[in-house]
């Protein structure tokens, strides 16, 4: 992204978001702006697809903490019609426009002009300040191939394919690479010529009186060569928005919500340029049985009165086999009981735990056999105890 985007267009009222807005109002409003004009939403809808990759550029800048500090400092320090006053030949003061290129030491001559002492080199104070500002990049600077823009997807997963890992294609209708010719822009057979206005460095300068100012070469609009023959599919643009399937490999353990970067896998670059990268959302689908809570799977599993009182040995499914769970006798509806290992895998570690729910089930309905065994088993249990609940029941019929 060059410094001059980044003056010319406020990212925070793309998003609809104000300046001080927080990292969970920025993806919230990106994601709903993303939503509303993707293309798939929006088939043939040119005004909503230029609209969602300018939505696409906002979030990839202010939704980076390292670029939006960059993105504010750049747009406080240059954007803001910074003025400053010279001297005016045979007294008094004018104001004109800052000029970006006495950052870089330019030199000039006669009346408010730079000697090359002063600033004939680049480098220290504001110069420092302004290489750090737009990253370093020197074909940013130059006008040469610019970096291609970040892309973001989503993509649902099965709760399994979350758990487990899985390698899916994913299809997009983005701008990708023209491979007819290979980015380039040109025709096959032909290659971009060094642009003879700029001689390749993508900026014109020009003189006003004391000044000198540097803006993009029209010619070759600031990217240093020129295409003859246009490549027919791209129209000399080095990219074409089609749709185009890709393989991403998710790895196991992966959240809802969890984004994950292809390195390169974006919008290409502008003829040559390095390609952006594709940030995938993830969406993962409930479970018909088992929940999630960071890196332990739960599931709730049904047992008799009989069972609980006495115990019993259940067999519980897991995501990759199933396991005996021990219920020991007199376990209370609720208790849960924890089978290490057999959660969410980790990386680095060994695996969460699976715990299992224990839900003492109350039959509705019963046989006359079963009626009658429940009673004999009611006159040789002793009653629940609600000692204290008779203890504050008592208090009551005590007052007045």
């Amino acid at each position: 992204m060059s410094s001059k985007d980044w003056l010319e267009k406020d990212y925070y009222k793309v998003l609809g978001v104000t300046r001080s807005a927080s990292a969970d109002d920025i993806k919230k409003a990106y994601r709903k702006l993303a939503r509303e004009l993707h293309p798939d939403r929006n088939p043939g809808d040119a005004a909503a697809e230029t609209k969602f990759k300018a939505v696409s550029e906002a979030n990839a800048v202010l939704s980076d903490p390292a670029k939006r500090k960059e993105y504010d400092d750049t747009r406080s320090l240059f954007g803001g019609g910074a003025m400053r006053r010279n001297a005016r030949p045979g007294g008094g003061t004018s104001s004109v426009p800052f000029d970006l290129g006495d950052l870089f030491g330019n030199q000039g001559s006669g009346a408010g002009g730079a000697t090359t002492g002063e600033r004939g080199r680049f480098g220290g104070g504001f110069g420092d300040l302004f290489g750090s500002l737009f990253q370093g990049n020197s074909a940013a600077r130059r006008g040469g191939p610019n970096r291609g823009r970040d892309v973001e997807a989503e993509l649902a997963l099965g709760f399994e394919e979350a758990v487990q890992g899985a390698t899916l294609p994913l299809t997009l209708r983005a701008p990708g690479r023209c491979e007819t010719c290979h980015g380039t822009g040109a025709k096959p057979g032909t290659e971009p010529r060094t642009c003879p206005k700029c001689n390749g460095v993508g900026l014109v300068s020009t003189n006003q009186g004391a000044f000198q100012f540097s803006e993009p070469c029209r010619d070759c609009q600031g990217v240093g060569t020129v295409v003859d023959e246009k490549c027919g599919d791209c129209k000399g643009t080095g990219a074409v928005t089609k749709p185009r399937t890709l393989t991403v490999r998710i790895p196991p353990g992966v959240d809802d919500g969890q984004r994950i970067r292809l390195s390169g896998r974006g919008e290409p670059g502008d003829r040559g340029g390095t390609a952006g990268d594709l940030y995938v959302l993830v969406r993962v689908k409930p479970h018909a049985l088992f929940t999630r809570s960071g890196q332990n799977l739960g599931i709730t599993v049904p047992v008799t009165i009989a069972e609980a009182t006495l115990g019993v040995d259940v067999v519980v499914p897991t995501l990759d086999g199933q396991v005996t769970v021990r219920v020991p006798p007199g376990t209370p509806s609720g208790r849960v009981l924890r089978v290490r290992g057999r959660g969410v895998p980790r990386k680095s570690s060994t695996p969460g735990d699976l715990l299992v729910t224990i839900e003492v089930q109350v039959p509705k309905e019963l046989s006359p056999e079963a009626r009658k065994a429940m009673e004999e088993f009611a006159t040789h249990t002793a009653p629940a105890g609600r000692e204290r609940i008779e203890a504050e029941l008592s208090k009551g019929r005590r007052s007045p």
